[in-house]
């Protein structure tokens, strides 16, 4: 089994994984940045359209914004923490470094915008590319490093363990250790190791999991299972927030309407062009996120409509071309003028505020082994995570993990072993059962642990998951590995984590909506 060691194995290329790798390599370190897809550009932070919080504007504010939206959940340390060194990450880095290309006003002066629950105008943005626009930006830097080799096409099996993972046996007698993964190469199907000092998981969400989601169709939650399997700890699971407002149409993959666009002015409307929202929170449209997509879905059932409405009337048509041209393009390309006709919007899948336990360096609980990002949780986001403070998140961590880990190194360099022989079968997997497998996992998700549940949903979909559980893992161990057969081992791992950590909590609170706070699952 052919054997690749780095200083830095990172998985995943998004604004999190690419941030870590090009803060390391500017420590001096170098490091493989692994990403399943053909190219760095597609990745979930490359979606985000809203824009990112620039905690220099009234952070005494943004701290009691992030904790009003978290339902009084989050972290303060965690949320102290970022606000207090994300200003030097978003300016230093991004403006200053990375030139991101951010809106300004004819002086040069950065533009600010609101979205729902914050309470003041603190949000950069490059018109609805916000996303797109710093990871083009960070891909470019990450490109031109000689410390920095992009693994593309590579998707990571298994993390390596001392207890695993080592060819020594006595190893397993060592404390808990990470030294790299297994990883696929999707166009050979060679599994090989890349071992490595450090090992950064940075693979996003698992919003796919449900049946409609805003997010990257590989996103499945492959770090929290990779993770979970060797031990690290998991935490607020259930707190999976779903976005109120993505155009979905049939036969066409769901596409996020940004908060953004009701932070400039549009506002939510049933099909008699009321608006609904005053009737639900006095914030009206600009409720937190999570107050918002509940209303939708009781005034889409209360109506018996499939959607409701984001109505634009009150905006100068030029303006919202200007300001939202992907979404202008796009929906016009749907048969939707957002100039002259509302928006039919419905509630997806959307954002992870749990993931894997960190501290506030991005450290787990297995040596070596660090989670940055979504795949994270610092208990930032609590119960419900603040619009455009995810990506504040993505570059701040990244920032310090980076140098902790670099610190560390320079300290006492871990010195990986030799690896166990890769086992693995030549048989290739039918993809129709796992195409109708992950449909099933997408369905129940859905269904039973979607925006609101109840004990009895949340168990149903439980004992239906624990037995697909097992019939994949048997399914897996008898196939070569592959792309299509990780994603649905991971995700019905990913999937039954979050029906567990729904099942044990009874108190209903931000994204995790019971109507029956008293009915815990039956074991």
């Amino acid at each position: 089994m052919r054997t690749v060691r780095t200083d830095c194995l990172v998985i995943g290329c998004g604004l999190a994984g690419a941030g870590y790798a090009y803060q390391s390599a500017k420590a001096g370190l170098d490091c493989i940045l692994l990403t399943g897809e053909p190219s760095a550009a597609e990745c979930n932070s490359a979606r985000a359209q809203g824009g990112i919080v620039d905690p220099a504007v009234d952070p005494r504010s943004l701290r009691d914004d992030i904790m009003a939206a978290s339902a009084g959940a989050a972290n303060p340390r965690a949320i102290d923490f970022i606000v207090e060194r994300g200003g030097a990450a978003v300016r230093e880095l991004l403006v200053k470094e990375l030139d991101v290309p951010f809106e300004r006003d004819r002086r040069g002066k950065l533009r600010m915008t609101r979205e729902a629950a914050h309470s003041a105008a603190r949000i950069l943005f490059a018109k609805d590319q916000t996303g797109k626009a710093i990871v083009t930006a960070l891909h470019r830097a990450v490109a031109a490093s000689p410390r920095i080799h992009l693994a593309a096409h590579t998707v990571a099996v298994d993390l390596l363990t001392l207890s695993h993972s080592s060819a020594d046996p006595l190893h397993k007698y060592e404390p808990l250790t990470c030294f790299g993964a297994y990883v696929l190469d999707v166009a050979s199907g060679e599994v090989y190791a890349i071992v490595a000092a450090k090992t950064v998981l940075a693979t996003g969400g698992l919003g796919q999991i449900y049946l409609y989601s805003t997010n990257f169709p590989s996103a499945y939650g492959h770090g929290v299972a990779m993770g979970y399997r060797v031990g690290a700890r998991v935490i607020d699971l259930e707190y999976v927030q779903f976005h109120p407002t993505v155009f979905v149409r049939k036969d066409a993959a769901p596409f996020l309407i940004s908060e953004a666009v009701r932070g400039e002015g549009g506002h939510l409307v049933d099909a008699a062009g009321r608006r609904f929202m005053e009737d639900h929170h006095p914030d009206g449209s600009l409720a937190p996120r999570d107050v918002i997509a509940r209303s939708i879905t009781f005034e889409m059932i209360r109506t018996g409509a499939p959607s409701v409405f984001i109505d634009l009337s009150g905006l100068d048509p030029a303006y919202v071309t200007e300001r939202f041209p992907t979404i202008y393009r796009h929906c016009l390309d749907a048969g939707f003028d957002i100039t002259r006709e509302p928006i039919p919007v419905v509630p997806a899948a959307h954002y992870s505020c749990g993931g894997l336990h960190t501290d506030l360096y991005g450290r787990t609980n297995i040596v070596n082994l660090s989670a940055v990002g979504e795949a994270a949780c610092t208990g930032f986001h609590g119960a419900n995570r603040l619009a455009s403070t995810s990506l504040l998140e993505c570059v701040t961590m990244a920032r310090e993990a980076a140098a902790a880990a670099a610190e560390e190194l320079a300290r006492s360099r871990f010195e990986p072993p030799e690896v166990r022989p890769w086992e693995g079968r030549r048989v290739q997997a039918d993809e129709d059962l796992i195409r109708q497998d992950l449909n099933l996992i997408k369905a129940t998700m859905w269904n039973y642990v979607g925006l609101v549940r109840t004990g009895r949903r949340l168990q149903r979909a439980r004992d239906m998951l624990r037995e697909l559980h097992a019939q994949v893992d048997d399914f897996y161990r008898g196939y070569a590995v592959s792309k299509p057969l990780l994603n649905l081992r991971n995700a019905v791992q990913t999937a039954l984590l979050v029906v567990y950590a729904a099942c044990h909590n009874t108190r209903s609170i931000g994204c995790h909506y019971r109507e029956d706070g008293h009915d815990r699952c039956a074991d």
